[in-house]
Order: structure tokens, then C-alpha cells, then sequence
């Protein structure tokens, strides 16, 4: 499986793609011109931040957006909310662990880490129960041991890097669009691309994952001025990669894409449109189902056509 990981999302001096120097600077250009007219429908003492995850909302149900802009959740950390952070900090210490990195003692410091420092997960990791941190330990350590058994240990020279944040800010600081990916390795000489950018995953693909990988690419490719060679979704419990190679059609997509959520939340949270039903499965979970007929009709059709299905699967 390691050997496999490395053929994924390694590459020879030959399969990296070399690209304009001027690229990184051409695509902030395309950004600035493309959201300035999106300061419009700012207050003046109002800034914009855009993140991967905000995207995502946008570019789906508008409906739900704005519901749950309207009566937002209140916060409450639960073991699965908390089991990521902690296995991605025990899968950082992991990487630049000098000893043998056992995933369960990896657990164990990312959680004392994190419960002595002001952190969201602070207050939970030194009031949850017994039960609740054996069940927490339990399943980040499941994260973490796949980590390890897909990749293997990773040397100093492929300049492996854990949670690094990006930052690209335009319109003169009022747009800010951040990122924070969770493992990259390589990077660009010269003009010549070298880095992937790597999200760690637990569960079945989604398109959305792409979406975000073009996103973080974006977001380097102006920071750094030469994009990344590969973006890639690693499915841990699949022991996979899905990888795709970064491209300037990529980019370009991605600054469309990007500019179009923008203008579309602005405008939304403006009233000046009217949003946009996109039912999904979601529509289980959205605060705004009780008084959505669009979403409860689509719940019910997908109801009875699973109901159909179980039907015919049946036993005579």
C-alpha cells in the first residue's frame, strides 16, 4: 500500500509540468477584477472572507445558506466533530516524530496538546467523560494508524508540511480568502511544479473534494507563484488516492468558480436575488426542512423511490 501511495503521488523529473512565471500574478489579477464589483454590495465597514467550506455552501442549496445564516446552530463539540482535529494534530506530530509513531501515543500527546492551549477543543478535551475520551481515542486512532499504514515515513528532503494555512487577500484587505491544507510535500524549482497538496479523508468520495483541492491550489499558485503539480483526496479507510493533475484550465475554473459564489452571496445576503433550492440529502438535516416544501417533496420522493427499491430486493 505504501509503494502504491508513492507511485500515486510521486513523479519524475520529466512529468513536472513547467508553467509561465507570470501565472501566479495574472491569476490574483482575474480574482480582483472579477470580485471588485462585489464590494458593492458591502456595507463600507464590511470585509468578505471566503473559505473552501463556505464555497461549497454557496455552489449548493441557496435556501439553506441563508437559513442558516438567519438562526445559526449553536456550537456543541461532540466526539466525531472532535476526532478529525485530533487525529490530523497526532498525524502532525507523526510525521516529524522522532521515535517509532504509535498511533494511540500519538493520540494521547495531540490531546494533551490541544487541552492545555486555547483551543475550540480545549474546554471539551478537559470536561468530557471517561467514556467520551476512550470513544475519542478510540476512533482518532483509527484515523491515524490508517494514515501510517497507507504512508510511509516520510524523509526530510520531500519537505513534508502539516496544516499549513493559506492567505490570499484582495480589494485592498476587504477579500480574504484563506485554506488550510492538511499535508503537502514538495515543492516547485524554478519554474518547474513539484508540490501535492494532499486532504486527508475518512468515508466515500465526493465531488466537492476535488472542488476543494482546486480551491488550495488556487490559493498557492498566487502565493507562491507556481501552482502545484498534483492535488490529491487520500481515503484513508479506502487506502486510496484520487488525484488530478493541476492545470492553468484548472485555475481558471476555479477563479470562475470562486467569483460566482462571491457575486451569488453577496447578492443573496443583500436580498437583491432570490435564492435557489438545490434538494439534496442534506435536506435531512437543514434547519430550514420544517418550512420547506421543496425539500420535504423531494425527501418524500427519494423515500418511496427507496422504499421501491427494498421492495423488489425482498424475498419472495
Amino acid at each position: 500500500m505504501q509503494q502504491r501511495t508513492l507511485a500515486e503521488l510521486g513523479a519524475s523529473g520529466a512529468e513536472r509540468p513547467t508553467f509561465d512565471p507570470e501565472l501566479g500574478r495574472r491569476l490574483r489579477a482575474d480574482l480582483e477584477a472579477g470580485l471588485r464589483p462585489v464590494l458593492d454590495d458591502l456595507a463600507p465597514d464590511e470585509d468578505l472572507g471566503l473559505t473552501k467550506h463556505l464555497l461549497m455552501r454557496i455552489h449548493g442549496c441557496e435556501v439553506r445558506l441563508l437559513a442558516e445564516d438567519a438562526e445559526p446552530e449553536k456550537f456543541v463539540v461532540t466526539v466525531p466533530i472532535a476526532r478529525g482535529t485530533i487525529a490530523h494534530k497526532a498525524v502532525e506530530l507523526g510525521i516529524h516524530w522522532k521515535g517509532e509513531p504509535l498511533p494511540l501515543e500519538l493520540v494521547d500527546e495531540a490531546m494533551a496538546s490541544l487541552a492545555n492551549t486555547d483551543h475550540w477543543l480545549t474546554d471539551f478535551l478537559q470536561t468530557c467523560t471517561d467514556a467520551d475520551r476512550a470513544e475519542l481515542r478510540s476512533s482518532a486512532g483509527d484515523r491515524v494508524a490508517k494514515f501510517f499504514e497507507c504512508f510511509p515515513r516520510l524523509s526530510p528532503k520531500w519537505r513534508p508540511v502539516t496544516e499549513s494555512t493559506q492567505i490570499v487577500d484582495l480589494a485592498d484587505g476587504r477579500i480574504r480568502l484563506r485554506g488550510k491544507v492538511d499535508l503537502t510535500l514538495g515543492t516547485a524549482q524554478g519554474n518547474q511544479a513539484g508540490k501535492v497538496v494532499i486532504d486527508l479523508k475518512t468515508g466515500a468520495p465526493s465531488p466537492v473534494h476535488r472542488d476543494d483541492l482546486r480551491f488550495y491550489a488556487l490559493l498557492d499558485a498566487i502565493r507562491v507563484g507556481i501552482p502545484p503539480r498534483l492535488v490529491a483526496s487520500f481515503y484513508l479507510d479506502l487506502g486510496e488516492a484520487r488525484t488530478e493533475s493541476v492545470t492553468e484550465g484548472v485555475l481558471d475554473a476555479t477563479v470562475a468558480r470562486t467569483v460566482d459564489a462571491a457575486h451569488r452571496l453577496t447578492a443573496l445576503r443583500a436580498g437583491t436575488v432570490a435564492p435557489v433550492h438545490r434538494p439534496s440529502y442534506a435536506c435531512r438535516w437543514c434547519v430550514a426542512r420544517p418550512t420547506c416544501d421543496v425539500g420535504q417533496a423531494w425527501l418524500a420522493d427519494d423515500d418511496d423511490l427507496l422504499g421501491d427499491l427494498t421492495a423488489q430486493d425482498a424475498p419472495a
